[in-house]
């Protein structure tokens, strides 16, 4: 029999532990971030932008130190900003203004909020329906089990799913699929090392492709939303090609790394994860998702022609799925919620930056260094890079992105060419096995090192904030 109370015990003692560590944490950071933000040498910044640098200063040491969630972190930069900033008699608002806090929760409602939602949705519907496991049935019996086919085969199919679907949930689908192949591989097979880490390359990748593709996208669609708008089309154009390059220069490495490999079959049989689904989901439910999912992807990419914004696009496979059954109150209630605080974190922190004064304190800094906009843009989208190899991209963009397009506009260059290779550097963040979630999965496999991350992951760093800075600019 289990002793209860020495049970109890122990997970309180572990509880206690984790507190205390985050509380040690949490006060570390608010200190940093108040000496920071409160130095005598920040000359002309107002105390409306000295709170704002705190928030900022705050929100970043907690989303790299993860002493309390990430999504708690956005909520937290929403409160503060409302309680230092949004005060009625604060440093912004007269004494009489008693709605002007509502400037911090009005992204919430914001178009890229429900675009971003709507993805979501579609993505719950492809799981519950078993497009996406037949779909990789499909693809894994194409290839026959040949490494050279298999590679390349899923890659793509890793890149187009990741267009739509959580990078995360497409990676640890794909993972199921292989596990049976690489069980019947060595310890370390070139193989294995190869396919896995084009699986997350590939996933990593394929997210910069769409709006919806992941969250950094939706940030700097909802910063450019005032000034200079994104529509679904329009971002692919600028993103899509970069990704596909980028995925190419990466099947190109893998590649040669598995020529010993040579043309070895390996097992194709599928797990019954990834068998079709039955009984919960009839026929032609699954033929109605996969129309509404053409429908929704076509009335996107086509808005200059009937005009309807894509947030308002989602409503059509927000509400169509549910009608017919394919998105239930489960479904609702597992969609990723914490991806859209994080999001609503991000476009509320860009909020309290523009109206505090802090972005026009930085761009004015930027701007006395003399560099040309290309080189700044540049810049920023290896620091995106570099800063999202160790923490989440999405707080990497809610942190960056908004000072981002505060420096373009003091430059006066068009914000999308810096505020988009700036949200695509997030994404070629590949280079350790913490820096996404599909390279963690991955690696939790076993047949990977640390080291295996780098022949793939410094080319990404180094190639892929160039080609987006280039593409944006020139290319398109």
């Amino acid at each position: 029999m289990i002793d209860t109370r020495a049970e109890v015990r122990r997970i309180l003692k572990g509880l206690e532990f984790s507190s205390g560590a985050a509380v040690v944490k949490f006060s570390l950071c608010a200190l940093a971030a108040w000496g920071c933000a409160f130095l005598p040498a920040h000359e002309g910044l107002s105390d409306a932008g000295r709170w704002s640098m705190l928030i900022v200063l705050l929100g970043a040491g907690l989303w790299i130190t993860e002493a309390v969630p990430a999504f708690a972190v956005a909520l937290l930069i929403i409160g503060l900003q409302i309680v230092t900033l949004g005060r009625p008699g604060g440093p912004l608002l007269a004494a009489g203004d008693l709605k002007g806090w509502e400037m911090f929760v009005r992204p919430w409602a914001s178009p890229p909020m429900w675009l971003f939602f709507g993805g979501l949705v579609l993505a719950a519907a492809a799981t519950r329906t078993g497009m996406d496991r037949h779909l990789a049935g499909r693809v894994m019996r194409w290839s026959g089990g040949r490494v050279q086919v298999l590679l390349p085969a899923m890659m793509s199919l890793s890149f187009v799913l990741s267009m739509f679907m959580s990078n995360t949930a497409t990676t640890a689908l794909l993972l199921v699929m292989l596990r049976p192949a690489l069980e019947k591989l060595p310890q370390g097979a070139t193989a294995a090392r190869s396919l896995l880490l084009g699986l997350a390359v590939a996933a990593n990748l394929g997210g910069m492709g769409t709006l919806i593709g992941t969250p950094p996208n939706a940030i700097a669609a909802g910063l450019l939303e005032a000034e200079q708008p994104v529509d679904f089309l329009r971002w692919s154009q600028l993103a899509l090609p970069p990704a596909l390059l980028l995925a190419g220069l990466g099947w190109l490495l893998l590649s040669r790394q598995m020529r010993g490999a040579g043309m070895t079959a390996l097992p194709v049989e599928l797990p019954p994860l990834l068998l079709p689904p039955s009984g919960h989901v009839r026929r032609w439910q699954r033929l109605a998702t996969a129309a509404v999912f053409l429908l929704t992807v076509l009335l996107w990419m086509s808005g200059e022609l009937h005009g309807i914004p894509t947030g308002v696009v989602s409503f059509v496979p927000i509400v169509a799925l549910s009608m017919i059954g394919v998105i239930r109150r489960e479904e609702m209630k597992n969609i990723e919620w914490d991806v859209l605080i994080l999001l609503a974190g991000g476009l509320s922190l860009g909020v309290g930056i523009e109206v505090s004064g802090l972005a026009k304190w930085l761009a004015a800094g930027v701007g006395a260094l003399g560099m040309p906009p290309w080189a700044a843009g540049l810049a920023l989208a290896w620091i995106a890079a570099l800063v999202s190899n160790l923490m989440s991209n999405t707080a990497a963009a809610n942190i960056l992105l908004p000072v981002t397009l505060v420096i373009a506009e003091g430059t006066g260059e068009p914000a999308a060419a810096m505020v988009i290779p700036a949200a695509l550097g997030c994404s070629v963040a590949m280079a350790l096995p913490i820096s996404t979630p599909p390279n963690a999965l991955v690696y939790a496999s076993g047949h990977l090192r640390g080291v295996d991350y780098l022949p793939i992951g410094l080319p990404m760093l180094l190639l892929g904030p160039p080609l987006a800075v280039l593409w944006c600019r020139w290319g398109s």
